[in-house]
């Protein structure tokens, strides 16, 4: 069961990163990257699922938060074209 779960994720990647490539904008490329980190959480989580451990779920938690900040902050840069503290 594991593995057609992992099977799934792994094959639903390959098209975000599909995705990706083909995108005609930076946002669809943007939000590609922010799918393709969240497959990275699921597979953290089947991993540690799997192996019967609580820490993969941890990182997976702190992966995630970081890939949405980090998704936030792309989308701002290419929408304003300045950071967060320029005026």
């Amino acid at each position: 069961m594991i593995f057609a779960a992992v099977l799934g994720v792994v094959t639903s990647m390959s098209m975000v990163i599909l995705r990706g490539i083909l995108g005609p904008t930076a946002f669809d490329r943007i939000l590609s990257l922010n799918m393709f980190g969240t497959h990275v959480v699921v597979l953290a989580v089947l991993a540690g699922h799997f192996m019967g451990t609580e820490f993969f779920l941890d990182i997976a938690m702190t992966y995630a938060l970081i890939n949405f900040i980090t998704t936030i902050a792309f989308l701002r840069y290419f929408k304003y074209g300045i950071s967060v503290g320029d005026k």
